[in-house]
């Protein structure tokens, strides 16, 4: 029987209130655009609805293990409100979630379709 690897995890962070945890937006968007980013080769610049009168432009890491073309349509979950930066000169309105295991990255999206905006808790 082969031996199962198992991924070595980051060291833990110190832990926070749940009044820090609070503090974060994490709502479900919906994935209206993606390019590639044109300054950077692992940068991808999304276009989001996150429920609002107009889209979250998000500037995300990905580019190296999503297929652009498949991303239109996909729901994510979106850290809504961080601060704006500017990554290579493109303004980012936000933090998609992923994770990363042996098997590369995956977006974390909801369960099921649900509306734009809608709480993630």
């Amino acid at each position: 029987m082969a031996e199962e690897t198992v991924p070595e995890l980051p060291a833990a962070s110190p832990p926070i209130s749940i009044d820090d945890f609070a503090r974060l937006q994490l709502r479900v968007g919906t994935i209206r655009s993606a390019e590639a980013h044109p300054k950077a080769d692992r940068l991808v610049v999304l276009q989001v609805d996150l429920g609002e009168a107009q889209d979250r432009q998000i500037v995300a890491g990905i580019r190296l293990h999503v297929d652009l073309a498949e991303l239109p349509g996909r729901q994510i979950v979106v850290v809504a409100n961080l601060a704006p930066v500017k990554l290579r000169g493109v303004e980012s309105q936000g933090m998609l979630l992923a994770a990363t295991d042996a098997d590369g990255l995956t977006l974390v999206a909801p369960g099921r379709v649900v509306a734009p905006g809608s709480t993630v808790r």
